[in-house]
Order: structure tokens, then C-alpha cells, then sequence
């Protein structure tokens, strides 16, 4: 029996072209050799299993090889090439800072740095896991880093670049290393299973492609170990059973549930799930991801978003078609609520359980919220006298009762066109409030119940006396927009808000209020100001006082402006004859008695 190579020894790429994923950082090494521009210190760095390390061995092999193609890859011929592939090249070595990490490993390695190379160009080290090295290692490789023989060439590698120190990154070309995307490492696995004669569908290798998570050393490890379980045909069903994902027909069956309001299909799906051992955390933060898939799928332009074979893909447009935004952006909430919760939750299973029996009812509120109430029951909401609180929109989706109620036949009383009208309120800062509903005499059932959409509001009537607010502030607002300030009103409130600011402790904004008369054109106040800072002072008191004024003088298209004064700039005087001459200026006697005395400046 032959030896077993494991996929990501057997199928390493040798050449630039066969690098998977990372061609920014393959065509930079490629015109740095072709322009001989080569750098004396490369550090690649990234996640682990993204080709680092294959980069580096690549570099160093084409660096030394004795005939270089016109596309700049290694010939694979040539004596340094075959000592390379053969590990017996004496150019090129390989360190593991991971085992290697004193200082005496790195002085032995800075004595063979002095040797030229005995073949080849270059004297190659690739040092792998290079933030392994010790404090003192560090210290010791910096000088010959910094200035090594024209002669040799550094590569290192490393997973974790923030705990190498700056002082190696200043001395070293940085290329980030990118995860592999889930569409080049399908591929990249279709590849190798066509090479191995291994039959295989697509949703298998993309599923292998997304558990992997970025690291085709991680993808084709699972590849091996899938090819052995399902005897070389890689099905999806086998895939998902054997790496105990959860499969994508269960999101599918659920949303399908959510949608019909079949809450009792829902927890079963979610027991079946539970069954096969999955947990909870996981199966919500799956259904999370699958409606981001779905409102992904809503909008043509991120259909790049979404990383999932074609037939999958198929399957979310087909379900994305016929569930609303709305619905999936408030089952999307509902189950980030339920995921935050979740790990501080004793009872995690009934958190679950409670989120799908709140996504259950979406469809209903949503419904209501459409259908609206009439205008007669809003004129009847604005006269009941018991509020009735609101909380949110939550509040209204989770109550039982509403589904039941709502279905009562009830007539609709007939609304004349007084009532028809919505009352305007004085105050629009007053919160809506609810009371409950009368009860009016039935023939046979006695006192019956209003309709009970009265009772409980629906999203409907919460925004349009939400408009009826808004509306009426706006006419406030649009009444005294423009009404004409005298300068006496003005500054009088002016001042009286300066005084309120000195109370506040806000000296800075009573400084610069009290200091210069403010001048009233118009709209427009206008104020100086010595110096920037108390330009940025008064940007930020701003706000406060045009929320003051504009209220106190019931005018809201007043703006502030400031205007820095310029002042003139006076020369110290430094020398002495510049300091006797200003002397001189303010008292001309001294002049005299200077001559009198035949006095000098010293």
C-alpha cells in the first residue's frame, strides 16, 4: 500500500499561478522579481491555512531559479529548483520560530547569514511563526534585519502581526494575506475531486467552502475526511451529517411556517432540531444568517452578498419573492433579541420558543396595520379618558388576544363628517392615550364589547395620530416663521439668556454674549467675536440659544452668525533701544534728563 499524502501537501501550489485567492499579493512579488526590485525583508501575514507560508517558499525558489519563464515562474528544472523541491538546497532555509524562539537561535542563524551562498543569488530565510520569538530574539535579529548582506533575503510569516514589535514591521515590506472566498475554494475542491476521480455536488463543496471559513488548509482537510466517510461520492446530505451542520431545508420548512402562522409546526421543527443534538445558540444565530439571506436576496444589488450555491440561491429568490421586508426585518429583530439574551437565559429553551411564537404572529400584526381602523374610532380614542399605555410596537405583536378579538362581527358605526374630522390638540407635546372602550346594550347578548381593535391600538392609529401631531406642530411652526422682531424684544431676551448662562456656570457663552452689543438684521443675529475659540464656543452654545430665543420671540427662522474682529497686532519691544524709545513715548522728560546728564543705554 502506497503512502497516503494528505490533499493540502499533495495539491500545494508550486507556482504564483496555481496560488488560490490571494493574486494581489502573487502579481506584486511577480513584478517586484521581473523589475528586480526585490525587498531584503517581506512579512506575510494573515489568517491561518490562506497560503503564507506557500507564498514564501514560491518567492524563494523563484527567486534562486537559474531560468526564469517570460510569465515569471520557476522553470522546476533547473539545479536550484530540483535541490528546493528535493529539501536539500543550501540557499534557502526554513526556521520554525515557534520551537526556535531564544536568542541563541537567532545569533546561530545571524552567523550563517555572514557565509555567501555557495548556489545560486540569494541566500534565502523564511521564518515561520515569527512572533513566537522571544523579547531578547527580537532585539538580537534587528541590526542584521536592518542592514543584512546584499546577499540574503527574509521572509517571514506570521498569523499574529500585532505582536511583533514596530521596530521589525518598519523594516519589512507588509502584504496582507486575505481569506480565501467561498466561490475560489469550491472551485479550487472541484478541482482536486476531478484529479482523484471523486464524484461530488456542488452544495457539498460549498458547504465544505463555508464551514472552512476562509482556510483552504482547513477545507481540503475536511475534504479527505468526507471523501473517506462517504466512499468517495461527496453528496450534501453526507456532508451536513458528517460535520453536524444544521441543513439549510430546516430554515427553509420554518420561515414557511412563520409565514402560514403555524406556530405549532414551528416548535416542532425547532424539537426535531434539538433532537439531533444541535443547541439552541446555534440553530438561532442560523436562522439569523438565513433572513439576512433572505433580504440579501430582496435587492439585485447585493445579490454579490450572498455566498451560496446556485440551486440554494434558487431557493431563497423563490421564498424571498413571497415573504414582505417587513415581516423579515421584524423576525430579524426578534431573533437578534433572542440571541443577545440567550447565553444570560436559565430557561434558554423557552427564550427560542418564545421568539418563534412572537415571529408566528408578525404576519397578523402586519396585516392589521394595513387594514387600519376608521376615523370614527380614533374621534371615539381622542375622547375616552382612561389612558391605556403603549409601550411598543412589540407589545402589539405578542398580544393573544388580537387575532381572536378582531374576528368579532361588529358593525361599523357611520360617521358624519364632524366626526370625521380629527380634533386638533392644543398641545402636541401630550403622549396618545387609550381608554377602554364603552359597552353599549345588545338585543340578546346584553352588554357587549366595542370592537376590541378600540381596546388595543393598532400600528395604524399610533401613526396617524402620530401625522396629526406632526401636522399641527408644523403649523405652529409655519405661523410664526416669519414673524417680525423688534431689537428691543430681542435684546432683552438676549440679555435675559445671558444672565441664564452665568447662573449655569457657562461663563465662556456670557462672556462672549455680554462683551459685544449682537447686531438684529432681519433673521439673521450677528456677533462678534475676538478669537477662534470663542468662535468654537459660540458653535457649540449655538443650538441652546436658538432653541431659546426662537421660542421666547416665536420666530424659528432666526440664525446666529459670528464675525471674528481683527485686531491690530502691537510689537513688543525686546531691545533695549526699543524699550527706552516706548519709555520716551509715555514720558518725554526722560529724553531731557538723558541729555542733561549725558546719560547712555547700556
Amino acid at each position: 500500500m502506497d503512502n497516503f499524502i494528505v490533499s493540502a501537501r499533495k495539491y500545494r501550489p508550486v507556482t504564483f499561478d496555481s496560488v488560490v485567492g490571494q493574486q494581489h499579493i502573487t502579481n506584486t512579488l511577480k513584478n517586484a522579481i521581473h523589475n528586480n526590485q526585490l525587498a531584503q525583508a517581506f512579512l506575510f501575514c494573515g489568517p491561518r491555512g490562506v497560503g503564507k507560508t506557500t507564498c514564501a517558499r514560491i518567492l524563494a525558489k523563484t527567486i534562486n531559479c537559474e531560468h526564469i519563464s517570460d510569465t515569471v515562474e520557476a522553470c522546476g528544472e533547473c539545479a536550484s529548483c530540483k535541490s528546493f523541491q528535493q529539501g536539500a538546497s543550501f540557499s534557502i532555509h526554513e526556521l520554525d520560530a515557534a520551537s526556535n524562539n531564544s536568542v541563541d537561535d537567532i545569533r546561530n542563524l545571524i552567523e550563517q547569514v555572514r557565509i555567501p551562498p555557495q548556489s545560486g543569488k540569494y541566500k534565502i530565510y523564511i521564518i515561520d511563526e515569527v512572533h513566537m520569538l522571544s523579547q531578547a530574539a527580537f532585539n538580537a535579529f534587528l541590526k542584521t534585519l536592518e542592514e543584512p548582506p546584499s546577499y540574503a533575503i527574509f521572509i517571514l510569516a506570521t498569523t499574529e502581526k500585532h505582536k511583533i514589535l514596530p521596530t521589525i514591521l518598519s523594516r519589512c515590506q507588509i502584504f496582507d494575506f486575505n481569506r480565501i472566498k467561498v466561490e475560489d475554494m469550491a472551485n479550487h475542491l472541484a478541482n482536486i475531486a476531478q484529479k482523484e476521480g471523486v464524484t461530488y455536488e456542488a452544495d457539498a463543496l460549498h458547504v465544505i467552502a463555508q464551514k472552512a471559513d476562509g482556510g483552504l488548509r482547513d477545507a481540503l482537510s475536511m475534504f479527505d475526511q468526507l471523501v473517506s466517510f462517504s466512499n468517495r461520492n461527496l453528496t450534501y446530505q453526507a456532508v451536513i451529517d458528517n460535520l453536524n451542520i444544521l441543513d439549510y431545508d430546516y430554515y427553509f420548512r420554518l420561515m414557511q411556517a412563520i409565514a402560514a402562522e403555524d406556530a405549532a409546526e414551528a416548535l416542532l421543527i425547532f424539537d426535531n432540531i434539538l433532537n439531533k443534538g444541535f443547541d439552541g445558540g446555534h440553530f438561532i444565530a442560523g436562522l439569523s444568517n438565513h433572513l439576512r439571506n433572505l433580504l440579501v436576496t430582496k435587492e439585485p444589488k447585493t445579490l454579490k452578498l450572498l455566498d451560496v450555491s446556485e440551486n440554494v440561491k434558487k431557493k431563497y429568490f423563490e421564498q424571498s419573492a413571497n415573504l414582505s421586508t417587513g415581516l423579515l426585518l421584524s423576525a430579524l429583530n426578534i431573533a437578534n433579541q433572542c440571541e443577545i439574551s440567550y447565553k444570560s437565559s436559565r430557561n434558554q429553551r423557552l427564550q427560542v420558543e418564545l421568539a418563534l411564537l412572537k415571529m408566528c404572529h408578525i404576519a397578523t400584526a402586519i396585516k392589521l396595520g394595513v387594514k387600519g381602523i376608521s376615523t370614527a374610532q380614533v374621534d371615539v380614542k381622542k375622547k375616552l379618558p382612561e389612558p391605556v399605555a403603549v409601550k411598543s410596537t412589540s407589545a402589539v405583536l405578542a398580544a393573544p388576544e388580537t387575532k381572536s378579538v378582531t374576528s368579532m362581527g361588529v358593525p361599523k358605526p357611520v360617521a358624519s363628517p364632524s366626526q370625521t374630522s380629527l380634533p386638533k390638540s392644543n398641545n402636541s407635546d401630550k403622549p396618545t392615550t387609550f381608554a377602554e372602550p364603552k359597552r353599549a346594550y345588545t338585543s340578546g347578548k346584553g352588554w357587549g364589547n366595542v370592537k376590541a381593535s378600540l381596546a388595543v391600538p393598532s400600528l395604524t392609529s399610533v401613526f396617524e395620530e402620530k401625522e396629526v401631531e406632526v401636522a399641527e406642530e408644523n403649523e405652529l411652526i409655519q405661523g410664526s416663521e416669519f414673524r417680525e422682531v423688534t431689537f428691543n424684544a430681542f435684546i432683552n431676551k438676549w440679555n435675559a439668556l445671558a444672565e441664564k448662562f452665568k447662573k449655569e456656570n457657562r461663563i465662556t457663552l456670557y462672556t462672549i454674549m455680554t462683551a459685544n452689543e449682537p447686531r438684529l438684521k432681519g433673521n439673521i443675529i450677528e456677533i462678534d467675536v475676538e478669537n477662534m475659540v470663542q468662535s468654537d464656543q459660540l458653535r457649540e452654545g449655538k443650538i441652546d440659544i436658538l432653541n431659546y430665543l426662537r421660542v421666547e420671540l416665536q420666530n424659528f427662522a432666526l440664525d446666529l452668525v459670528s464675525h471674528q474682529v481683527e485686531q491690530a497686532v502691537v510689537r513688543k519691544a525686546y531691545t533695549s533701544q526699543e524699550k527706552y524709545q516706548a519709555m520716551v513715548e509715555k514720558n518725554p522728560a526722560l529724553e531731557v534728563l538723558r541729555k542733561t546728564f549725558n546719560l547712555g543705554l547700556s
